[in-house]
């Protein structure tokens, strides 16, 4: 082997324009975390570490054991290592403790991305995927079958427990008092845990029950007072119900995941939906993850999102699938001053579309009738049809290219910040493409 390790690869490999990347960048958030009077052994360099977890999210390989493997077999990781091995306990414990600033990254390396002037602002796109979460649908339940469950186990723990006590007079009549009488058996403790797992998550959908019908209580109001005015015309509006649904899910591995349908199979599996803001550069503006499956509520924070990464500048054009199409979000987006290009409803594969009807648009069209007509022309077909390349190639360069199906993580705050991570990444590869470079190292 070479006597210098920056001779053992070319020198435009993907693993130098990291380190020299992840040098640029302002670390002081995770230096800071660190404090020499605490004594001790001294930390593996932060800047080693941090450039070792960005270059390993780029080639898909953040597991912190194939990290750490990497380090002995891989040259690249061996090289941005400086041929030290960090263990992946090691591994993990950094990316665990500096998470958040790991994800402060992402607005770091986007500034890049504008300097070299990838980032247009014209036209943005904006998409949702669903990311399998880090835990098995089979350790769901349901409310109703909480219900039945917690029953059941306080049964059993009653029955269990007369026992125990049974056990324990016996003994003391046998060989006389002295046991310290605090010892569960372990069939017990694990009764206990899981009960205590049941009413922690019931209480959780109970809350949610609680807090979502006061949410829709001033809408519920506003109608109804719509239909007195209307001296009872109609159909009375429903009041909002604290009530669980009896099919509402809590998952005892993540129980911030949630039971979502893959776009692609079309299976439930328990997921997040991970949302991407990305221009015709394909350059991710803005990343967040929710636990809702439905996209309809993320349009203002998503806006709101890039404007923050962007110091106030908002897109010219915003496209996006029928999925987040409201007539609330029309309006939001209106106020805004941003061209906006969402369907009202889904086109079936292969279907025709209509032209736009000739002559003026009605004074008294709705936001719906306006969008419909306004996709149905040239431009708006056109402009529309960019969205599948801007926001969907994204995606598929980060789960088919890259191999990132799951989060590592568990926990909506984890797992938003993983998310950014690989977001940050899939920048920075975007970055390393423009400057010249092949596209992958």
């Amino acid at each position: 082997m070479p006597p210098q390790l920056d001779d053992w690869l070319p020198e435009d490999h993907l693993v130098y324009f990291v380190r020299d990347t992840v040098r640029e960048l302002d670390l002081a958030a995770i230096y800071d975390d660190y404090n020499g009077a605490q004594g001790g052994y001294p930390p593996y360099n932060p800047t080693m570490m941090t450039g070792l977890l960005l270059y390993a999210y780029c080639v898909g390989k953040p597991s912190s054991r194939k990290i750490e493997r990497a380090t002995y077999e891989s040259i690249p990781f061996r090289v941005l290592a400086a041929d030290q091995h960090p263990d992946h306990d090691t591994i993990a414990a950094f990316r665990r403790r500096h998470l958040k600033a790991l994800a402060g990254l992402f607005v770091q390396v986007l500034q890049l991305c504008q300097k070299a002037g990838l980032v247009k602002l014209g036209h943005v796109a904006l998409d949702g995927t669903k990311i399998h979460a880090n835990a098995s649908k089979h350790k769901a339940m349901s409310y109703q079958r909480m219900c039945k469950s917690e029953a059941e186990l306080a049964a059993e723990i009653e029955r269990l427990l007369r026992e125990a006590e049974q056990t324990d007079r016996d003994e003391d009549g046998r060989y006389g008092q002295g046991r310290r009488g605090d010892e569960l058996p372990e069939t017990l403790r694990r009764k206990q845990s899981r009960l205590q797992a049941i009413r922690r998550a019931k209480k959780e959908l109970q809350d949610e029950a609680r807090q979502r019908a006061e949410a829709e209580r001033p809408e519920y109001e506003e109608k109804l007072e719509r239909w007195n005015e209307r001296n009872g015309r109609g159909r009375k509006p429903r009041p909002p119900s604290e009530k669980v649904d009896p099919k509402a899910q809590r998952n005892f591995t993540d129980p911030d995941s949630r039971i979502m349908k893959s776009g692609n199979t079309k299976s439930l599996d328990q997921s997040y939906n991970g949302q991407a803001a990305t221009d015709e550069s394909q350059v991710i503006l803005a990343a967040d993850v929710t636990q809702q499956a439905n996209d309809k509520q993320q349009i203002e924070p998503m806006v709101e999102a890039v404007k923050e990464n962007l110091d106030g500048r908002r897109p010219e054009k915003l496209s996006a699938d029928a999925g987040y199409y409201s007539d609330e979000n029309i309006d939001y987006l209106n106020g805004q001053r941003i061209d906006t290009y969402i369907p009202t409803g889904r086109t079936k594969h292969g279907e025709t579309p209509q032209p736009a009807p000739r002559g003026r648009i009605p004074k008294n069209a709705t936001a719906a009738e306006r969008m419909r007509r306004k996709l149905q022309t040239v431009k708006g077909r056109a402009t529309y049809r960019k969205r599948k390349w801007m926001a969907e190639a994204p995606f598929g360069q980060i789960k088919s290219a890259r191999g990132f199906r799951a989060f590592l993580l568990r926990g909506l705050e984890s797992v938003r910040a993983e998310w950014q991570l690989i977001c940050l990444t899939h920048n920075l590869l975007k970055l390393f493409k423009a400057s010249g470079h092949p596209a992958t190292g």
